[in-house]
């Protein structure tokens, strides 16, 4: 499984000055935090249009509110924004970042199968789970667009299976445990094992390049754990052991911490119990936010923050190795998310100070 299969052959060798350049050049397009301050002072949707139609997504823009100018529009035009953007590095990139790049960007296939499961789950339309995928893995928009037509997961998996897709596999040997208890984690800890597997196995050579390709999958394997720790807090599992949620592969959070930090009782305990780790600075920094509004999306987004800004640290380092791409790309999904919020928050007139605590800055 490659999650650049459907696009250019990647150029030879481990050479990275000519992509590394071209990177740089689309970096230096990102939006600046000025320019976001300003767009949440936006009074409508209509001033927000108009501030980005001057900007690289404006042909997106462009072609979207042709149906109208609505936030579901503006969400569409970012969608086709970030996938031409990442098929774009995809067409430049030499053989080893191809596979490297390809097995991290396997996790928007492992983000739309599971964002296909839940919805055929939830019952909804094809168009509802459609509208929120992003085909920048090995499943292309028109793969996207056959599963979430289907039927049922069943239908889903047996297309998979059909098509000799390896999530099939972790999909079809829960099909039945979830077909029995009706509880959707058995089929998304399937995924998820599955890809953090795969994924481990194909970053396992000792190379700087590949090393730090692993340790970006280690902070989203510890991400994952760690937001199944704070769910656990207020969830009921009976008799369960708690074991059997620990995803392997993380950098920091091993399965003996994971158990550990699962018999806590409270968010409190948690965060204490992080403490040896690099995650106790950026959980404490939100623990007040998360008592005021008693959400648990509040550590969600700061573990996403943590990673983020891992991730562009990767390309401050080698100028010739591939973390300035590794960078680049979570700067790009960043930005996108953060204009996605500005446009939801403008519509429902979220005043600026409350909108600026969901967005990540950098």
């Amino acid at each position: 499984m490659s999650a650049m299969a459907a696009t250019k052959a990647p150029t030879s060798g481990r050479d990275y000055g000519y992509e590394n350049a071209r990177v740089r050049g689309m970096r230096s397009r990102l939006l600046t935090p000025q320019f976001f301050d300003d767009l949440m002072m936006s009074a409508d949707l209509t001033r927000i249009i108009q501030a980005l139609i001057n900007t690289e997504y404006g042909p997106y823009i462009e072609t979207a509110i042709i149906k109208g100018r609505t936030p579901a529009a503006m969400d569409e035009a970012l969608r086709a924004n970030m996938v031409a953007t990442f098929q774009k590095i995809a067409g430049f990139l030499n053989a080893e970042a191809s596979e490297l790049i390809g097995t991290l960007l396997g996790r928007w296939d492992l983000f739309n199968l599971k964002s296909i499961v839940r919805g055929k789950h939830m019952h909804l339309k094809a168009e509802e789970i459609e509208d929120g995928l992003y085909a920048v893995g090995a499943l292309t928009p028109i793969d996207l667009h056959l599963l979430v037509g289907l039927e049922d997961i069943r239908a889903v998996v047996d297309t998979l299976v059909t098509w000799g897709s390896p999530y099939a596999v972790p999909l079809r040997e829960n099909l039945a445990a979830y077909g029995e208890s009706g509880n959707l984690a058995t089929l998304e800890l399937a995924l998820d094992r599955y890809y953090f597997g795969w994924a481990a196995a194909r970053l396992s050579r000792r190379r700087d390049n590949t090393k730090l390709a692993r340790h970006i999958l280690g902070l989203q394997a510890d991400s994952v754990n760690l937001v199944t720790v704070f769910r656990l807090l207020n969830s009921d599992i009976g008799d369960v052991d708690p074991k059997s949620f620990y995803l392997p592969g993380g950098a920091f959070v091993d399965e003996a911490l994971f158990i550990s930090l699962a018999a806590m009782s409270d968010v409190d305990e948690v965060i204490d119990g992080l403490k040896k780790t690099p995650y106790s600075r950026q959980m404490e920094s939100v623990i007040a936010r998360y008592v005021e509004e008693s959400s648990l999306p509040v550590f969600e987004r700061a573990l996403e923050d943590f990673v983020m800004r891992k991730a562009l640290d990767a390309g401050r380092g080698d100028p010739l190795g591939v973390g300035i791409t590794i960078g680049y790309l979570w700067a790009k999904q960043n930005e996108i998310t953060n204009l996605r919020i500005i446009i939801k928050c403008t519509s429902v007139g979220m005043p600026a100070d409350r909108m600026r605590k969901e967005l990540i800055l950098v």
